[in-house]
């Protein structure tokens, strides 16, 4: 799958993969250091998904008049 199709839950759990086969240590010195390339990759993918996100919820944020930022508690 294609980074551009893949959803952020299929990210996040691809990469919860990779922490698990990395934390075993099973896994040869070349496969980890392509599991964290990969990692890394990821975890960009999500953070943007994640930025995404957030502007848009202030974008409607501002389309509704409030300014106040997105409160998670």
């Amino acid at each position: 799958m294609a980074d551009n199709e893949m959803t952020y839950e299929q990210a996040i759990a691809e990469l919860r993969d990779i922490v698990k086969q990395l934390n075993e240590g099973k896994a040869s010195l070349d496969d980890s250091i392509k599991l964290y390339n990969r990692g890394i990759e990821l975890s960009k993918f999500c953070t943007g998904k994640l930025d995404e996100a957030e502007q848009k919820i202030l974008l409607y944020n501002k389309d509704q008049g409030t300014t106040e930022p997105f409160d998670v508690e």
